[in-house]
């Protein structure tokens, strides 16, 4: 889990909460807040690990944010926390290459109005990197896991089908026939 943050029309600063699973590089929750205390903090994690689910072992870093009333959350919920060394954001790779495709690929191209705007945005993202977006580290597969359209006839045709913020999915599409009489 960690934070990002991102910057508004107006000049305000959002942080950007989320947690992944390191397995399949899925996004377990996302929120945003231009004040993350650790009461709000706390309630991610409630929404993240319903019914007590919080999975066995937990990265962060060394934020202030993620210490005391959030850690004894998370110990309560019988996770092993990991921190990273200080100024090491290498070693939470996944969530670190996640906040850089979703600037690559999404925030860099937009101005963000205010909070529920960055969570439309974000959301969106979300649901075409797990169901669109393939990774090499899932052997060229998206986190949900899709079948692969193979080519049914030599008419078909790629197509584009438009995601969020300019992003595709690309399909096969069998061309339509036109007859003539």
């Amino acid at each position: 889990m960690d934070f990002f943050i991102v910057p508004t029309a107006t000049f305000r600063v959002l942080y950007c909460f989320f947690v992944i699973s390191h397995g399949r590089r899925r996004i377990l929750h996302f929120n945003a807040t231009e004040h993350p205390t650790a009461q709000w903090i706390t309630q991610q994690l409630r929404e993240a690990f319903p019914e007590d689910r919080a999975p066995r072992d937990l990265i962060f870093d060394r934020d202030g944010k993620f210490s005391g009333e959030v850690a004894r959350m998370l110990e309560r919920l019988g996770s092993e926390l990991i921190r990273t060394a200080y100024r090491s954001p290498w070693q939470n790779g996944a969530a670190e290459r996640w906040v850089g495709s979703c600037r690559r690929e999404l925030l860099d191209h937009v101005i963000v109005l205010s909070e529920p705007h960055v969570r439309r945005l974000v959301r969106e993202y979300i649901r075409y990197y797990h169901e669109d977006r393939v990774h090499g580290a899932l052997s060229k597969d998206t986190p949900e896991g899709r079948a692969l359209e193979g080519r049914q006839t030599d008419s078909d045709n790629v197509v584009g089908m438009p995601r969020v913020g300019g992003l595709h999915r690309y399909r096969w599409q069998t061309a339509a026939c036109v007859h003539r009489r």
